[in-house]
């Protein structure tokens, strides 16, 4: 029996050891510091990708694109804030309103999804974590995150989640996401697009922005409504835009169908990944424009 209890003991040493090398790591390495001036060619997720389709036998390649975030469409910040992270720009990575809310759903449904994810966190899951969501993982995520938030502005952290976010099978990164679902360039979308865009990132495998799916006409309107709320979106001011762009230059036909119902102001609140409601105050200094009065709501064309 004492033999027996010195291996048992051995081997959680071992074990404890292991965990601690095996976690410890991630307060060095990688130095997350290089990232304020050069991005990976690959990130964890796009090796993921392609292992996935080896092992499937699919012919695929990475389709990805980087831009600098002033040549990506203001709106599509404010559209992924919204979706994703409503507090980007005050917390710092971590926002534990929402991981507490997620985790009590977790408890409640027996599941653990871990949602409630900063874009933060996000992107340090995308650069060099995997995608499974076990909770050793979630401790090495909580590392990264922080020392990102320590070395990097807010702005290279947007613009890297931005460029080697997934938007589609494959598809990496905004520029790529807004040619391949919309025939144009990151700068030039529009609300109504930029919206559909971030309706999809919580599982852009699953969702895509001209399915026909109800998830996510609903979930793209309610994050639209949210920026005409805020003043973001003028919606008469889009509509001459539009004019003007239909008279001067061929557009793209890739439009979403299926008419939508209007967003109340009950369902209205930013939409978190975890599907729960997030608190909609936004620091003044962020807001791109005056708030204006509420204008009419108008469903997707």
């Amino acid at each position: 029996m004492r033999f027996f209890g010195k291996i048992v003991s051995i081997i959680l040493v071992l074990f404890l050891a292991y965990f601690i090398i095996d976690v410890g790591r991630y307060f060095v390495f990688p130095w997350v510091g290089s990232l304020a001036k050069s991005s990976p060619e690959k990130t964890a997720f796009m090796k993921h990708r392609e292992k996935m389709w080896e092992k499937e036998g699919v012919n695929k390649k990475i389709t990805k694109i980087w831009v600098p975030l002033s040549r990506i469409s203001p709106y599509v910040m404010k559209a992924v804030i919204i979706a994703e992270d409503d507090k980007f720009w005050s917390h710092e990575g971590f926002d534990f309103e929402a991981m507490q809310k997620a985790l009590e759903k977790d408890l409640k449904k027996k599941k653990f999804k871990a949602g409630g994810s900063t874009i933060s966190q996000q992107l340090a899951k995308n650069l060099y974590l995997s995608p499974s969501k076990n909770p050793i993982r979630k401790v090495k995520e909580a590392i990264l995150t922080w020392r990102m938030e320590k070395n990097l502005s807010k702005r290279r952290i947007m613009e890297l989640y931005l460029n080697l976010a997934e938007w589609g099978d494959g598809v990496f990164g905004i520029e790529a996401a807004a040619r391949k679902h919309f025939g144009k360039s990151a700068a030039a979308l529009g609300p109504r697009e930029a919206a559909v865009l971030a309706a999809i990132l919580p599982n852009p495998i699953r969702y895509s922005p001209h399915g026909g799916s109800k998830y996510v006409a609903y979930r793209s309107e309610r994050i639209y409504q949210i920026m005409v709320r805020r003043g973001i979106v003028i919606p008469e001011y889009e509509e001459v835009i539009s004019e003007t762009t239909d008279e001067s230059e061929e557009e793209t036909e890739e439009q979403i169908e299926e008419s939508v119902p209007e967003v109340t102001e009950q369902e209205s609140a930013p939409v978190q990944q975890t599907e729960e409601q997030k608190d909609e105050t936004v620091p003044e200094e962020q807001k791109a424009t005056p708030v204006l009065p509420e204008t009419e709501k108008k469903p997707i064309p």
